[in-house]
Order: C-alpha cells, then sequence, then structure tokens
C-alpha cells in the first residue's frame, strides 16, 4: 500500500482541513522531511505511507539541524496558524484553540494558551496546586521567557507545536514529521516537547540542533515554561494524572523566572 488513511467520522469541522495544512506549510521550506498529504475532507486526511527505521544518532543529529532550519524559516506572528483555526490533542478528542496572529510571545502563550486552559481544568486544580500554577503563569506574563535565557525577544518561528516522540517517524530517508499542531510560536515550544516524555538520542538532536543554531548557555533550563501549555492540555485531554508533573514544572518555571530576574 502506498498511502495511509486517518478516519474519524465525529471529526471537528475543520480538524483534517488544519492538519493537512499544517503539514504543507511545514514541508514548504523544503528543509525537513514531512509526510506528504494526497487528499483529505471532512472526515478522513489520507498521507503518503513511510517506511520505518530505526532511531539512531546520526539521524537524530541531522533532524536536530534540519528543525533549526525550519523554525528558522518562520512565521507570520505568535499564533498565526497556516488554516483558520487551530487544533491540539489525539485524533479521537482534541480540542480547539485560538489561531489570532499577535507580535508579542508573552501575550500569545499566556492568553490564548496558559489562562484558557487554567480555566477549562479548574476543577483538577485544587488549593496549593492552583495558586502555584497561577504564580507559574504570572511569571511567564512576566516576559521571563519572550526570549532564550533572556537574550532578547525571540522572533516567531514555524513550530510543529505537538513536537513529542510519537510525532516522529523514523525512516530511511531521515526523522519525518507528521501529527503537526502547526503554528507561529517560539522555537523552545518544541524543543520543550522533546524534553517532555522522551525522545531517542535527545542530546544528539539538539547537538544538532545547536550545529544550524547556536542557542545561548543554559537554555534547557527555560524549558519548562515551554512545555507548561502541553502538560496543562494533558489534564485537560486525559485527567488528574499529570498533575504532580504540571506542579512541578510550575515551580521550577517560578525559580527560573526568579534566577534570570537576578
Amino acid at each position: 500500500m502506498t498511502d495511509f488513511l486517518k478516519l474519524r467520522k465525529s471529526a471537528p469541522d475543520g480538524f483534517f482541513a488544519t492538519e493537512a495544512a499544517g503539514l504543507r506549510w511545514l514541508a514548504e521550506p523544503g528543509v525537513i522531511p514531512v509526510v506528504d498529504v494526497i487528499d483529505h475532507g471532512a472526515d478522513f486526511l489520507r498521507l503518503r505511507r513511510l517506511g520505518e527505521s530505526g532511531p539512531s544518532a546520526d539521524a537524530a543529529a541531522a533532524f536536530g539541524r534540519d528543525l533549526a532550519r525550519l523554525h528558522d524559516a518562520g512565521a507570520p506572528g505568535f499564533g498565526w496558524s497556516p488554516a483558520p483555526q487551530s487544533f491540539f490533542g489525539p485524533l479521537d478528542n482534541p480540542f480547539e484553540v485560538p489561531a489570532e496572529s499577535v507580535d508579542d510571545f508573552t501575550d500569545y502563550w499566556v492568553e490564548q494558551r496558559l489562562r484558557p486552559l487554567v480555566t477549562a481544568v479548574a476543577g483538577d486544580l485544587t488549593g496549593a496546586d492552583r495558586a502555584t500554577v497561577a504564580s507559574a503563569i504570572d511569571a511567564i506574563a512576566s516576559g521571563a521567557f519572550a526570549g532564550i535565557c533572556s537574550e532578547g525577544e525571540e522572533a516567531s518561528a514555524r513550530v510543529h507545536g505537538d513536537l513529542w516522540a510519537g510525532n516522529l517517524m523514523w525512516t530511511p530517508d531521515g526523522v519525518t514529521l507528521i501529527d503537526p499542531a502547526a503554528h507561529g510560536g517560539h522555537r523552545l515550544e518544541d524543543l520543550a516537547l522533546l524534553a517532555l516524555f522522551g525522545t531517542p538520542f535527545l542530546e544528539e538532536v539538539f547537538s544538532g540542533y545547536e550545529q544550524a543554531h547556536p542557542m545561548p548557555v543554559g537554555w534547557q533550563e527555560d524549558l519548562p515554561a515551554h512545555s507548561f501549555f502541553a502538560l496543562l492540555a494533558h489534564i485537560r485531554l486525559f485527567g488528574r494524572g499529570f498533575l504532580g508533573q504540571t506542579v512541578r514544572a510550575a515551580r521550577s518555571i517560578i525559580a527560573r523566572a526568579e534566577h534570570l530576574d537576578r
């Protein structure tokens, strides 16, 4: 078979059109392998079938270099989507997120992504946990994470948006992107998700990335602020099992913001 069919009869309106647009937008610069879109409709997405190979250090380093080039291709603004809508989450239970394009990362991250999710998961947060999460969002709202290690404000990058290890395909042609939530965002969004749940040869990915786009010393300490949306989204999607990890990340964000403010 030469194709792969994603099918969901009750998909939200525009879901598969948004994914197709995201894949094409990520492929547009021609700097990283992206699965080919063959066709899509209201309840399906037909993709070119990929051959699989095992992870390797060399492929991981090459992927890191390619990912940096993808990010450097840029986007019109933070929160910008290549389709009229934007979604996050698995095929069987995605939720819509704003697709408004703004110039400021902090405004986008706090007002479009984090605060709406906190409202959505309010019933899963109690007492001290709610206060800790709120303090972490306030730390991000201060602007501490608009750059990297407080070094200038980042321009909007062309990001995959849901780049955990399950959305990478290790193929004979290199690591290939699938299942995006593509948008204009901060480059650390993708790097944070690669780190959040573990990715094979992660250090090689990061090393390859820095070969193509040098990063300031200590940049990985900023990652919790950029995985915070995904953690809150996992509470919304899968329940309180992710609460402990989210609160630990919130504490790291607060401590990091205090350090950067010194």
